[in-house]
């Protein structure tokens, strides 16, 4: 592969259409037409010989494709950070698309990423999903850095041990009251709603294999993509969850809520994965998220 007279006019089409999930927003991004945007990636497509572009709904990257997404990425922002230092275009604005997962996004990562966004002109596209897949963002090239419960770091960048995430499994006084009664077993389990974040959580699957040998459609789940609604859903007495310690322990103090099993705490290590060529902007996020997260987590 020679990328040595590599067109990034035509690489920015491509990043345009996966980065806005569409044709249409893509050309609305790049203030050019839908056929023009299409034209760019068949002529970058015939450049190398091969599909870049998956033509889905929404459109995705072939595995190439991400590959040079990712290098795309790190030189746009390289160039961004050589204009600014020779005073050309002071004013753009740098877009920082990171991997990261919910429960710290709700927590503590907006207070760790606050200083930046003060001090530099930045803007996040922030993936939000998790943990276990964040470092899959990356690898394709669609994030300059994750939060990953993975240790190991991708060719070409750096993995910084954060921490560790404390989960307790929590339920309302009325929950506990209707569904465990008689204590949390096996059998209580089967009939107590659970709660699971999306397709790729396991932890609440594997914590009542684990102990309560139940496997997946022995009892009820709820799935629910926010970790603010978890919290919430579980105060309602919709179900019992496993939560992490930073957005259940007020009420955990007040009562509203209490842990059911005291004895068992799940903790997710939490790494920083980063770009090791990701210019002078993504240093300084790098060292503010691993300084705030090490103080933070356990």
């Amino acid at each position: 592969m020679d990328l040595s007279n590599i067109d990034y006019k035509l690489l920015k089409a491509l990043d345009a259409v996966v980065m806005e999930q569409s044709f249409e927003r893509a050309a609305q991004r790049l203030f050019i037409t839908q056929s023009a945007v299409s034209q760019r990636i068949k002529l970058l497509e015939k450049s190398f010989g091969e599909p870049l572009l998956i033509r889905s709904t929404p459109p995705k990257s072939t595995q190439l494709g991400r590959l040079l997404l990712g290098h795309y990425q790190r030189v746009l922002q390289l160039e961004i950070e050589l204009n600014q230092q020779l005073a050309v275009q002071s004013n753009q604005v740098q877009t920082l698309p990171l991997a990261v997962n919910a429960d710290s996004l709700a927590s503590w990562l907006i207070t760790a990423l606050s200083p930046l966004l003060q001090q530099k002109n930045v803007q996040l596209n922030l993936f939000v999903q998790d943990e276990s897949t964040t470092w899959e963002r990356m690898r394709s090239g669609e994030a300059l850095a994750c939060l990953s419960n993975k240790e190991k770091a991708i060719s070409g960048s750096d993995s910084h041990f954060l921490g560790y995430m404390e989960y307790v499994c929590v339920a309302s006084p009325n929950f506990i009251e209707r569904f465990f009664k008689n204590g949390v077993n096996k059998q209580s389990l089967q009939h107590a709603p659970a709660m699971s974040f999306d397709q790729h959580d396991d932890m609440h699957l594997d914590f009542l294999s684990e102990h309560f040998q139940l496997s997946m459609g022995q009892y009820p789940c709820h799935t629910v993509r926010s970790s603010e609604a978890f919290v919430d859903l579980t105060l309602a007495s919709g179900a019992y969850s496993f939560n992490s310690l930073f957005s259940v322990q007020e009420h955990l103090e007040s009562g509203g809520l209490i842990d059911i099993l005291p004895e068992y705490k799940v903790r997710v290590p939490l790494y920083w994965h980063c770009w090791q060529l990701g210019g002078e902007l993504m240093q300084l996020l790098s060292e503010q998220v691993i300084a705030y997260a090490r103080q933070v987590l356990k």
